[in-house]
This record gives structure tokens, C-alpha cells and sequence, in this order.
């Protein structure tokens, strides 16, 4: 007699994965952005020209799928379709590594100072306080002039302001795990604070991590445009979707294509990324099963 065996059962991550995916609209608006991703970073390559080159036979072409440059070209003979691709490379490679570098040190900092409670909690928090009280733009403004300008103070200083936030919600989890059993069993068997904190604090934070980090993508991408369309982010003749829209937006009254296609493609990644955060903090929520 063959014995059947009994299902497998799923781990909590599994099911809250299998969640994900039954929601439709989060699911197209992944594939949506993974399509945007793949084109910003690999479809520049595909054009015998860069985003900087100048065609002096096509200024201010108009849209032409005949010619080599598809959606025309801008006042100085730059391919349009080929700067705002380059540009979304630049934006979405500040946002993806700034909300990683920001959830990376905000997740350690609010553990740390959850687990630790008392005296140290106070200080790493009022440190926090601090800094919630400086005006962003200023904040950024000051740490861009600190750092030199250029991208690396740009993203420095976005990091540096977008931080705060991760450090708060994560301190406040990291306090009501550390009254837990099984972080008062790892302590009574000898395991350091460091290797709690590391090995079950933080992992125990991870699914309000994710949740939280997809909505610090677009925060970061839109803090990034916001200022570059300022003139205190990415500089000419570097391209960035927010330096590009506010080209566009100079010249909307005569060329409107200019502002359609990177303010397009910006609003479709924001449009998505929140779509995705909605999907990620149904199927991780505990009170939704």
C-alpha cells in the first residue's frame, strides 16, 4: 500500500511571497518596471550616438520614427529618447542604491538603540530629533556644499536626510522584540548584543523593512528630481530625469515633447513602485491572513 505524503506545509515568508503574486496590479507593475529598468540601463547601448552628442544637421527635430533619432532631438542636437534613458539610469540607480544605503544604516541604527533601551536609546533618538528639525531642502542644500556637489554629494546628502525615518519605525519593533522569549533565551545562552541584534533583531524587522523600503525608492527617486530640477542635483550636460524636466518644463510653451517623455516615465516608475509598496504591505500583513 503506497503511503501518500502529507503537503508540504509553507513558511510564513512563502505565503506572504504567494500573497504578493496573487495581486494583479502589483504584479504588472513590476514587470512594468522591471521593462523601464532593463531599457534605462541597456537601451543606450543600442544607439551608435551617447546622450552628450550633438547632431548639428537635427536641432530641435520633431518625432520621426524614420530617422535615427526616433523622438527627436533637443536645442543642441541631443537625442531626446537617448538623454532620457541615460537620465533614468542616473535616477533610478540613485534611487535603488540611496533606499538601500538608507534603509542599510537606519535598520542598524534603530535596532541598536531598541535593543539597548534606557540612557543610549535617549541619546541615539534625541541625535534623531535633531535632525528631523532641520528644513530637507536646506539640510540637503548645506551637506551638497559640504561634500563639493556632484553626484556622490547629491547622494550623500540624500542618504544622509532620508535615514531617519527606517531608524525610527525599526527602533520602535526592536523594543517590543527585545521582551521577547526567544531574545531573553538567546541572552541567557550567551550570545553577545551584537550577535542579537544581528542575527534576531534585525531579521525579525525584515518584513517591515521591505514594506517601508519600497515606499524610500520613490522617495529618493523624487528626491533626487526635485532637486536636480532645482539646479542643486545632477548638472548639465549629465542627464537626469529631474534636470530633464526641468528643461522641459522651460520650453513647454514651444516644445512640449521635451517635458512629456521623462515626466511620463518618471510618473510610471512612481506609479508602479507605489503599487508595489500597496502589494508588499497586504501580503505582509499579519492581521490580513
Amino acid at each position: 500500500m503506497v503511503e501518500i505524503a502529507p503537503p508540504k506545509s509553507l513558511s510564513t515568508f512563502q505565503l506572504q511571497l504567494r500573497r504578493f503574486r496573487s495581486n494583479r496590479l502589483a504584479m504588472l507593475s513590476v514587470a512594468v518596471l522591471a521593462l523601464i529598468t532593463l531599457a534605462c540601463f541597456f537601451g543606450p547601448f543600442f544607439f551608435p550616438f551617447t546622450g552628450e552628442d550633438a547632431d548639428f544637421d537635427y536641432i530641435n527635430a520633431p518625432i520621426d520614427f524614420g530617422s535615427a533619432h526616433w523622438f527627436g532631438t533637443d536645442d543642441f542636437g541631443r537625442d531626446l529618447l537617448v538623454r532620457v534613458l541615460e537620465g533614468g539610469r542616473v535616477s533610478l540607480t540613485i534611487g535603488f542604491l540611496g533606499a538601500a544605503t538608507a534603509g542599510f544604516i537606519g535598520v542598524l541604527y534603530g535596532a541598536v538603540a531598541g535593543y539597548a533601551g534606557g540612557r543610549a536609546d535617549r541619546m541615539m533618538m534625541r541625535a534623531v530629533e535633531v535632525l528631523y528639525g532641520f528644513p530637507y531642502v536646506i539640510l540637503v542644500i548645506l551637506l551638497s556644499l559640504l561634500f563639493g556637489g556632484g553626484n556622490v554629494a547629491l547622494f550623500a546628502a540624500i542618504v544622509f536626510t532620508l535615514w531617519l525615518t527606517p531608524a525610527v519605525i525599526v527602533r520602535a519593533q526592536a523594543q517590543s522584540l527585545a521582551r521577547r522569549e526567544f531574545v531573553e533565551a538567546a541572552r541567557a545562552g550567551g550570545m553577545t548584543a551584537r550577535q542579537i541584534v544581528l542575527e534576531h533583531i534585525v531579521p525579525n524587522c525584515i518584513s517591515v523593512v521591505i514594506v517601508y523600503g519600497s515606499l524610500l525608492v520613490p522617495e529618493v527617486i523624487l528626491s533626487e528630481s526635485f532637486l536636480s530640477f532645482l539646479g542643486i542635483g545632477i548638472k548639465e550636460p549629465q542627464a537626469s530625469w529631474g534636470n530633464l524636466i526641468q528643461t522641459g518644463t522651460a520650453a513647454m510653451g514651444t516644445d512640449l515633447r521635451l517635458l512629456l517623455l521623462p515626466g511620463t516615465l518618471l510618473a510610471l516608475v512612481l506609479f508602479c513602485l507605489n503599487f508595489i509598496a500597496d502589494g508588499l504591505r497586504d501580503a505582509f500583513d499579519p492581521n490580513d491572513r
